[in-house]
């Protein structure tokens, strides 16, 4: 099995014990066949597995079930578009060291925990008037 961290290591030792529950053999290593090295030791391979999963992570945005129950009764629907700035927000934040952030977009104020990339609620503009937002450090507009 390959060993070590990371999102491509996960795929290989599933696809290595999905072919080997499915035939019950180990898969042959074609000796005339130049075969990769996985060493999880080299400092390349740590890096390319770091901005792989960074890069991941620059494209998923998590709602909590407190945020989830939020937008469902707040009858807030995001779309595509919407989601793409709400995550080039929470990028930008990142970038400036933000750890909570309260994200302005169109009518919809959210509030993220940046490092875990999760919508942590959601208001409209109904619920905005008065309100104050606490716990954040950062705030963006989208």
């Amino acid at each position: 099995m390959v060993t070590g961290n990371g999102y491509l290591n996960n795929y290989l030792n599933s696809s290595i014990k999905n072919v080997i529950s499915n035939t019950g053999k180990v898969p042959a290593i074609d000796k005339n066949v130049p075969q990769a090295s996985l060493n999880t030791g080299s400092k390349v391979n740590a890096e390319f597995g770091d901005i792989l999963n960074n890069k991941i992570a620059e494209k998923t945005l998590l709602f909590s079930k407190h945020a989830e129950l939020r937008l469902q009764s707040r009858n807030i629907n995001l779309s595509s578009s919407q989601m793409k700035r709400i995550i080039e927000g929470v990028n930008k934040a990142g970038t400036k060291g933000v750890k909570d952030s309260l994200i302005l977009l169109d009518d919809i104020a959210l509030i993220v925990n940046i490092k875990n990339r999760t919508v942590i609620t959601a208001a409209s503009k109904n619920e905005l008037k008065e309100n104050v937002f606490t716990n954040i450090d950062g705030a963006v507009i989208v």
